[in-house]
């Protein structure tokens, strides 16, 4: 009851609360809990040592910031995050990496380097999903060389935006969404062709922003239709942490 609990997001001294009724006042107390707690420390560390088989199809990568509290300080820490999709098309967390150098290309090719060395080797890798981070970007092509890239939109267009005044971002982001939204490459092609004949001359930043990395925005319509939506941002990555996040904010 005490690891559900406390990986519900539960803290150690409401934990102590809400059992009191049960167990008694003199059978648990906030220390106890951290104590039992530990035992994840263990099932932890199996996790990140575990031998990984060659089996994933598709990496989606990207870096994540949780804050770290201790009695002396409150900082932000920077996480790196693998999740793959197999050839059966289970997705899964395949592991995480917490780094003191942010999302350099050091970071990461030490990441990749030790997920390559417990088994993920690439044979069956087809594509990695990125944002637009250069260290990533150099640490994937240098560990995976032969695998294409896609670049995550939700990433893009927020750099888009920020190339817009506030009062046309809204506009312009919409028209960019009608290019991943189309029904195949070509499509697609065309809504951009018309999307940068509408904002060239207006926002033409913002224009080039896209354009530079188009080829790699587009990379998802190669891929089987199925996996358009999932394989086209790094979203599902924000969406495991986000249970991630509602369980760190209260334990420190």
């Amino acid at each position: 009851m005490v690891l559900e609990m406390f990986l519900a997001g539960v803290s150690t001294r409401r934990v102590k609360e809400v059992l009191e009724p049960i167990l008694g006042e003199e059978e648990i107390s906030a220390t106890t809990v951290s104590k039992i707690s530990k035992i994840l420390d263990d099932m932890v560390f199996k996790f990140h040592n575990r031998r990984l088989k060659d089996e994933y199809e598709y990496l989606i990568l990207d870096g994540l910031y949780l804050n770290a509290k201790s009695p002396v300080y409150k900082r932000r820490r920077c996480i790196l995050v693998c999740y793959g999709i197999k050839e059966n098309g289970k997705k899964e967390l395949v592991d995480f990496y917490l780094t003191k150098k942010g999302e350099s290309q050091e970071s990461w090719e030490h990441f990749l380097n030790i997920l390559y060395h417990r088994g993920l080797e690439g044979k069956n890798l087809v594509l990695a999903v990125i944002d637009g981070n250069r260290g990533l970007d150099n640490a994937v092509r240098f560990i995976y060389p032969l695998i294409k890239i896609q670049r995550c939109w939700v990433h893009k267009l927020r750099n888009v935006a920020n190339k817009c005044p506030r009062k046309l971002q809204e506009e312009v982001i919409r028209g960019a969404r009608e290019i991943y939204s189309a029904e195949g490459k070509n499509k697609a092609l065309q809504a951009y062709k018309a999307w940068q004949d509408r904002w060239r001359d207006i926002v033409p930043d913002a224009v080039e922003c896209l354009e530079r990395d188009l080829e790699e925005l587009l990379t998802f319509y190669s891929l089987p239709e199925g996996y358009w939506k999932k394989l086209r941002t790094t979203n599902i990555i924000e969406r495991v942490f986000r249970e991630v996040r509602r369980r760190a904010r209260p334990m420190s």
